[in-house]
Order: C-alpha cells, then sequence, then structure tokens
C-alpha cells in the first residue's frame, strides 16, 4: 500500500478568559478521503513577564460542527439537546511553552474542529493601558496519513484480501448507495501462514468526536463472522479496517463481503408540486380551477399511493430549502405545513444541510399532531431526527438510532401533541426526519388510521434570537461563519435562558437610576463655575452631564433602557465630555492669560477628538491630556509663586478646604475607575465615580477675578439706566 502524508497548519490565535462562545478561538480544519491516522500538534505558550502565572488551557473537538461547551456550568434551553464534546486541558506551569499531541485512528473524512479557551474570566472591568494582560498563545496543526490505493468492495461480490502483519492493518472501503435499508458484512475463508487459528479483529465505520460509533466484531478460528448494520450512511464511503491478533510474523487470508439490503422509497411528490413552488403553504385560491383540477389530481394520486403502501420501505415528502440569509434556513413542504403519518412505512422529510456553512447555527423542528385525525384513539406518533441516513425501524423498538449516528427522538399523543428539538451546532450532513403511527397492542383497528402532522423545520443563527436579554452575534474564523449569545443582566447559557443570576426589574430599574442620577452632581460644580464667571467651563460640565445621563440610559442591559440617538454617538460623546471637563478644570486652574486659556481649549479639545476617534478605550485618551494640563499648572503656578516671591497657592485656607479635598476626591475617583469596577457592581462604583469627580471638580475650581463683582441679577437689570442718570445728574451740576 501507499500511504501519503498531509500537513495542514493554521495561525496561531491568542486565547481569552471565557465568559461566553465568543471568547473561545475556533479552528477548522477539512480530513481528506481516506485517510487513516490523524494526528493533531497542539501548541500552547504564554509570555514571559511576571503578570503571567500558571494556566490550563481546555482544548475541545468534534466533528462535523463547532464544539458545543458548557464551561460555566448554565443551562441549556429547554428541548435542547446536548451532548459534551471531547476536552482535553493543558497545562502551563513552569515551562513556557507545552507541546502536545492527540492521535485518531481511521478519523471520518470531512469538518474537523478545535476551539480552546482559557478558565472564565474573573468579571473584573480593566482599563486599557493600566495593566498588561499576560499573552497566551495557542496554535493547532494537523498531520494526516492517506492511503493512496485503498481497495474498494464491490456489493455482493467476495473479495480475497491479505492482512500482513499485526502492525499492518488491512484497510479496504465500500460505498454505501442511496435508500440503503441495511448492510450485511461476511469475513470468510479465514486463514492463518503458520496454519494456526485465525484471530482478527474487524472495526466499520471511522471514528467521530465525541462520541464514536464504531461497530466492532473478534473472528476467532475458521468460523465465518458476519455484523449486520441497520441504515448505513447513505451516498458515503464506509471504511473497513481488519487487524490480526496473531503471531507477529504471520499474515491472514481472507475472503470479504458486503451486500445491501435495497429500500423501496414511496412518493407522493409529483410535478405538479412544483407549481406551489411560487404559491404560499395556503395553496391556491379557493373556488379557482386550478385549485379544483389540483386538488383532484392529488387525490387521485394519494389513492394510488395508498393501495401501495405496503410494498414500499419509507415515504418520501418534498421539502424545498429556502436559504434567507447567513446560516439562515427555512424548509418549505411542498404538499403544505402537514403530512400524513400511518403505521405501515415511516414517512421520511430531508433537511439539507451538507453546504459547510450550516453548522455554525440552529436546527429547529417543531412537530404539531392534527388531533381531529381520525382513528388516533390511543396511538402514538413517534419521530426521529439522525444524520446522514433515516431511521426506518420505528415501528419496532422505537429506537432511535441508526448504524453510527444515535438519532434525537420525539414522540406525539392526543394528550401532548406538540413536541420541539433544537439541535445546537448540527453536524454537516443531510439530516432526517422519520415519523411513523404507533398502535398500542390489541387495538387493531388503529392500524388504518392515518395522523396529520405538521412540521416546521428551519436553521436559525440563534434559538429565539437569544432572547430579550441576549444579543446573537455572528462570529467568524477565516471563511466559517458560525453564531453565539452574548448575554446580560446577569443571564447566562446558550441562548440566555439561564436566569440563576439574573438582575430582577427592580434592579435594573435601580441600577439605570443610579447611573443616571448620579451625573446630577454636576449641578453643584455648574453653578459653581457660572457664580465665579467660568461660563465656558459651566457649559463643558453641562455638556458631559448631558450626554453622560443619556449614555448611560442606552447602555443598560435589561428592559430599563432609552436612547435618544444612536448608540456609539452617545458612547463618544460621553467619553468626549469626560476628558475635555478634566482638561478645562485643570487648565482654569493654572490661572494662564485668557488668551492663551481658550486657545488651549480649543485646540486640546480637537486634539482629544481626534485621540477618541482612533482608540476609545485607551488610558492615554484621558492621562494624556491631563498630564500635559498638569504640567501646564505646574509651569504656571511656579511663574506665579517666583513672581508673586511666595508659595501660589497663598493662602492656606484655599489649600485645606478645596484644593486638598478635591485632589483627594479625585485620587479616589481614578482608583475606584481603574481597580474596583466588575462586571456586578459596575453600576453603583461607576456611579460612584461620577459622584467623586463632579465634587472634585466643585472643590477645584478656583476663585473668581477680585475685580469682578458677583452675580447680582437685580442690580444688573437696572445697572445701565442708572449709571446714565447719575452722569447726567453730575455733568448738569458742573454746569
Amino acid at each position: 500500500s501507499l500511504y501519503v502524508s498531509e500537513y495542514f497548519s493554521q495561525s496561531a490565535q491568542k486565547l481569552s478568559f471565557y465568559s461566553w462562545y465568543g471568547n473561545a478561538k475556533l479552528f477548522h480544519f477539512h480530513v481528506p478521503e481516506d485517510t487513516v491516522l490523524l494526528r493533531w500538534l497542539l501548541q500552547a505558550s504564554r509570555g514571559k513577564g511576571p503578570e503571567c502565572t500558571n494556566m490550563d488551557i481546555t482544548v475541545h473537538f468534534r466533528y462535523g460542527a463547532p464544539p458545543v461547551i458548557n464551561p460555566l456550568g448554565t443551562r441549556f434551553p429547554a428541548n435542547a439537546t446536548v451532548r459534551p464534546s471531547y476536552t482535553i486541558s493543558i497545562a502551563l506551569s513552569s515551562a513556557v511553552q507545552n507541546t502536545t499531541f492527540v492521535n485518531v485512528t481511521t478519523p471520518a473524512a470531512g469538518d474537523w474542529f478545535i476551539a480552546a479557551h482559557l478558565p472564565e474570566a474573573a468579571g473584573r472591568i480593566e482599563v486599557k493601558g493600566f495593566s498588561t494582560p499576560c499573552p497566551y498563545m495557542f496554535q493547532a496543526d494537523m498531520f494526516v496519513l492517506r492511503l493512496t490505493d485503498m481497495p474498494v468492495l464491490e456489493p455482493g461480490v467476495a473479495v480475497p484480501q491479505t492482512v500482513v502483519s499485526p502492525a499492518k492493518p488491512l484497510h479496504v472501503k465500500v460505498f454505501v448507495p442511496k435508500h440503503a435499508a441495511g448492510m450485511w458484512f461476511e469475513l470468510r475463508s479465514c486463514v492463518t501462514s503458520e496454519q494456526k487459528a485465525c484471530a482478527v479483529r474487524v472495526v466499520l465505520g471511522s471514528i467521530t468526536l465525541p462520541q464514536s460509533f464504531q461497530r466492532i466484531v473478534t473472528c476467532m478460528g475458521n468460523v465465518n463472522c458476519s455484523l449486520a448494520l441497520d441504515s448505513p450512511p447513505w451516498e458515503k464511503w464506509l471504511q473497513i479496517m481488519v487487524e490480526s491478533l496473531g503471531a507477529a510474523n504471520a499474515s491472514v487470508s481472507v475472503e470479504m463481503l458486503a451486500s445491501f439490503t435495497a429500500c423501496r422509497p414511496g412518493s407522493t411528490s409529483s410535478f405538479l408540486n412544483f407549481s406551489s413552488l411560487n404559491q404560499s403553504q395556503t395553496g391556491p385560491r379557493p373556488g379557482s380551477a386550478g385549485a379544483a383540477g389540483s386538488s383532484a389530481l392529488t387525490t387521485g394520486e394519494a389513492s394510488r399511493n395508498a393501495s401501495n403502501q405496503r410494498s414500499f420501505c419509507l415515504q418520501n415528502q418534498p421539502v424545498v430549502r429556502e436559504d434567507l440569509d447567513v446560516v439562515s434556513v427555512r424548509y418549505r413542504l411542498l404538499n403544505g405545513p402537514s403530512v400524513p403519518v400511518n403505521t405501515l412505512s415511516p414517512t421520511v422529510l430531508l433537511l439539507s444541510l451538507n453546504t459547510g456553512m450550516d453548522s455554525g447555527g440552529s436546527l429547529v423542528v417543531s412537530l404539531l399532531l392534527n388531533k381531529t385525525s381520525v382513528g388516533l384513539a390511543n396511538a402514538t406518533v413517534v419521530a426521529c431526527v439522525s444524520a446522514a441516513s433515516p431511521v426506518l425501524s420505528l415501528n419496532a423498538t422505537w429506537n432511535c438510532s441508526t448504524a453510527f449516528f444515535q438519532g434525537y427522538p420525539l414522540a406525539l399523543s392526543t394528550s401532548s401533541a406538540d413536541a420541539t428539538l433544537i439541535v445546537l451546532y448540527p453536524q454537516t450532513d443531510d439530516w432526517f426526519l422519520s415519523l411513523q403511527l404507533i398502535c398500542p397492542k390489541g387495538q387493531g383497528e388503529c392500524n388504518a388510521a392515518e395522523a396529520k402532522v405538521t412540521v416546521f423545520a428551519y436553521l436559525t443563527p440563534c434559538f429565539n434570537d437569544c432572547g430579550p436579554y441576549g444579543q446573537c452575534s455572528l462570529l467568524r474564523r477565516h471563511g466559517y461563519l458560525y453564531a453565539g449569545c452574548s448575554c446580560k443582566a446577569g443571564w447566562g447559557g446558550w441562548s440566555c435562558t439561564d436566569d440563576t443570576k439574573a438582575q430582577s426589574v427592580g434592579l435594573q430599574n435601580l441600577a439605570t437610576l443610579l447611573l443616571t442620577l448620579s451625573n446630577l452632581m454636576f449641578l453643584p460644580a455648574i453653578a459653581v463655575a457660572v457664580y465665579r464667571y467660568y461660563l465656558v467651563e459651566a457649559s463643558v460640565y453641562t455638556y458631559t452631564m448631558f450626554f453622560s445621563t443619556f449614555y448611560h440610559a442606552c447602555d443598560q442591559p435589561g428592559v430599563a433602557v432609552m436612547c435618544i440617538m444612536d448608540y456609539d454617538t452617545l458612547q463618544y460623546c460621553d467619553f468626549l465630555g469626560s476628558v475635555v471637563s478634566i482638561w478645562v478644570t485643570i487648565l482654569c486652574m493654572s490661572r494662564v492669560k485668557k488668551i492663551l486659556k481658550y486657545v488651549l481649549f480649543v485646540l486640546g479639545t480637537l486634539l482629544i477628538a481626534m485621540s477618541l476617534q482612533l482608540d476609545r478605550r485607551g488610558v492615554w485618551n484621558m492621562m494624556g491630556p491631563c498630564l500635559f494640563a498638569l504640567v501646564i499648572m505646574i509651569a504656571a503656578w511656579v511663574h506665579h509663586g517666583v513672581k508673586r516671591k511666595h508659595c501660589y497657592p497663598s493662602s492656606w485656607k484655599r489649600w485645606v478646604f478645596y484644593l486638598l479635598p478635591g485632589i483627594t476626591l479625585a485620587f479616589i475617583a481614578i482608583s475606584v475607575y481603574a481597580f474596583m469596577e466588575t462586571n456586578e457592581n459596575y453600576y453603583y462604583t461607576h456611579s460612584i465615580w461620577h459622584v467623586l469627580v463632579a465634587c472634585s471638580v466643585a472643590f477645584l475650581l478656583p476663585p473668581r477675578d477680585k475685580h469682578k463683582k458677583p452675580w447680582a441679577w437685580s442690580q444688573k437689570l437696572t445697572c445701565r439706566y442708572q449709571i446714565c442718570q447719575n452722569d447726567r445728574e453730575e455733568l448738569y451740576a458742573v454746569t
């Protein structure tokens, strides 16, 4: 045999602490056909700084679709099917780098996915630039060993083969045709080169993680051994591996025979069904000639199908796949939303999910039983959703499994007339919905009954659009798209349906009120600025108070939300007002000349607006203007002190009652903002930040100029007339 090794690699990704599926880094590989060995090379590394600590990296594997993971232990939505992924842990302790190998023999051909992430996020809100997070990197490479001349078994033809040695197993393959109800594999004429008892192990199928359904049979002696498979995967190559269990140097000669049981499908479709493609599912308008003709022909065809039902192993229902958007598909039944279900043979619907871009969403199948169906009595409609091939033996054991796949069962009855199934990240394949009517024992009249079941099937990026407390986000890894839910207001889970830590509506209202009304503490600062004739500064504080209030009213995660304009605009204006407020306050404290002060006001505001556009959350957008303004203020104070030959400000009362309290409040505010905020306490720690900053501004504003008198509104309104009158009287007296 000729083996070819191939190597596939993807660029390394920086890992994140886990809070939702978007934090997991996804790797997507394609395993070629006839692969007999797959080896993953997993490389994890971390930085060398003191902030880097020991860390465990969790890696998940899955065949056919991204792995469904639940590191936080939250609840999944009702009716969702969850099968845990295959998981390993990579430890980064004393070593800076860790290399791990994972081997998979006879892997299934197709898409394979790897997801890696760090442990649960601490929830602390870190200001960008205040701390340097440790970089944890992860890279996955794939090596495959592929057999280029794998022998092919022809159905019904016995093929002699030889297993050279136990170290070199024999690999063959057989193609499973469509509508194969069963497969029979037989191994016979087993002879060893040393004329000893024959001992071989036969493995049918390929490994698929997290669950593998390989069928293994051990053959001992010269007795023929066989294995029967129900519902093998349609239109796929099935790998068969034969291993020798004998002596190391002994070869084994065997004959292999594979045969299939054909399934004759019945169909209620005809060329008339395609006319409904341009019509709604309610059918043509009543009373029209076309409607009457179609109804008559459909009834006649249904009667012909009923007479031949006993010779069919399944009844096909035509389904049209309608692509709506990215990872969004709707399935339309050409014969209407209701399908007939009887006891003779299962009704099968094909749900195609084989484009390679459908595995990143959620497949939803909803069934509704028409209770008015004739003769149902205590009968049950059993349904099964499976991949690769349909389940054709529902009437026997109710077993919802095929040869290499465990399906998802559903049941309908007159007491429970509806059922829903949610398949999270369905694997890339043709999916089938099988339905059959099962009658209780001793009720022969039920055998002639026919149930009407309404079927709704669709593929959606996020089930229920993540609900009212979640946001459905479309994620991308190279050219592959998949979706995930980002939850808020304490809600969690795959579809944001877990309310274990959810905030109540009252708490949401309280959070909104705290974050918005705390901005009213700028009113004292505005009043002080106006009283001291700092009108430009008062205008900036008013701007900051307004946009901070409405930004936080729009930024709330729950139901207490009000947005007066676009969210991004409100956020930008809030950040701009906050930084400019600090800028103008420190410049006002420097007591430079007015013309210079206003030039610095405008120039600094323009530069701050530019820097915020480049990086809105960068710490230097706030620290840069603050430090530069402090340099200007210190230089101005030194200049005033040298000029007056004493400390500036000279009054100890100014230092004790204004500057020191204002500086203390500012430092406390910065400490709360930079080191204490978390996702849980954000609504009150950030409110404290608002209060402290506004109060510090009121303390730090310098007194008004000595030549300016206090505001006296009654005198201001009549001042001009009185001055004019006094001047005239004085002139008259002189004359």
